[in-house]
């Protein structure tokens, strides 16, 4: 007789970069268990990104916003799950109530790092050693394999590969009129997290001038956060230059991205799709670390000073100056720009 394929519950995180490198999981786990259903709970917006990952099944959307904690809404829709089958649920936020959905569906096996007294509710409790686990993405892999000791050896994690659609990039060039003929370089002048992330709109403008100079147009993305940077960047850089910010899904900018040049880019959500779908990066970090949360592809150039101050992981300098990324030129940006087009 042959057995059920095994059904794995992912609770997902709640940023776009984290979300794209949690597809190195699902690799890791497809891998390990090639006939495995893997389904994804995670924020209503990140559902499209999860469909361009094969190895997921099903997205399930979280219907709380972040930070949200909501106990009667948690336990309904782990009481909607009891007859799924899951057989293990992985949880990646190290909150206590990102684990309660699984415990509430009564999943048998409950994996996850030791967080916010979550005792009873993860039954498969690790402990993390961020010295041997830097990266996000090696934490996320290692929820997937069998507790390793402290000499036991990490392997490599899988690299996220994002799907890209040519029918809906037809679909999105026309609609925002843009020429498919024209080669085009991304730039993603936003982050999330805060301006201490971001390289100097006057530096993007600079170097998308000299993209236009080149004969290339410049897709400036980014989310309706974004729509005032983009505004500056192309009035400051002149014709040839689209602020397509808050005028695109998250589906379409992954197209998007997948058909550009080159991709210019801040340490931001955005950075890990355009390294997800191969396309040549140049990331540009200020208040974070690439050992953190590096670009994952073999065609990404990674610009970090490493000044005295850094990382300092805060939303906005500290020191008042973000020398970290003042202090990275734009003519520094486009060789290394040039060497990643070549």
């Amino acid at each position: 007789m042959t057995s059920a394929p095994r059904r794995i519950l992912v609770v997902g995180p709640s940023w776009v970069g984290d979300m794209v490198m949690a597809q190195s999981l699902f690799i890791t786990l497809r891998e390990r268990h090639p006939q495995a259903r893997i389904d994804v709970l995670a924020p209503a917006w990140s559902l499209p990104l999860l469909a361009r990952m094969p190895e997921v099944e099903r997205g399930i959307a979280m219907p709380l916003g972040h930070g949200e904690f909501g106990w009667g809404v948690r336990r309904a829709l782990g009481h909607s799950l009891r007859d799924a089958g899951y057989a293990q649920a992985i949880v990646l936020p190290g909150s206590l109530k990102s684990a309660l959905v699984p415990w509430f569906a009564g999943i048998p096996q409950r994996t996850g790092f030791r967080g916010e007294m979550r005792y009873g509710l993860i039954n498969d409790m690790r402990p993390l050693d961020q010295t041997r686990l830097p990266m996000t993405v090696q934490r996320f892999v290692a929820l997937g394999l069998p507790a390793r000791g402290p000499g036991d050896a990490m392997p490599d994690a899988p690299r996220p590969r994002l799907q890209t659609s040519p029918a809906n990039l037809q679909r999105v060039l026309s609609a925002l009129q843009l020429d498919a003929a024209t080669p085009a370089v991304a730039m993603m002048p936003g982050a999330e997290y805060g301006p201490a992330k971001q390289w100097p709109l006057a530096h993007f403008a600079s170097l998308a001038s000299d993209c236009v100079a080149r004969g290339e147009q410049v897709w400036v993305l980014g989310s309706a956060k974004d729509a005032a940077a983009g505004e500056q960047i192309a009035r400051a850089a002149g014709a040839g230059v689209h602020n397509l910010c808050g005028r695109t899904e998250l589906a379409d900018a992954v197209d998007l991205i997948g058909a550009a040049r080159a991709a210019i880019t801040n340490d931001s959500g955005l950075m890990h799709v355009a390294a997800a779908v191969g396309t040549p990066v140049v990331a540009i970090y200020g208040s974070s670390t690439p050992h953190h949360t590096p670009p994952l592809s073999d065609r990404a150039a990674v610009l970090y000073l490493g000044l005295s101050c850094s990382p300092c992981f805060k939303r906005e300098c500290p020191l008042g100056h973000t020398r970290c990324l003042q202090d990275i030129s734009p003519s520094r940006v486009g060789d290394a720009l040039a060497a990643a087009r070549a």
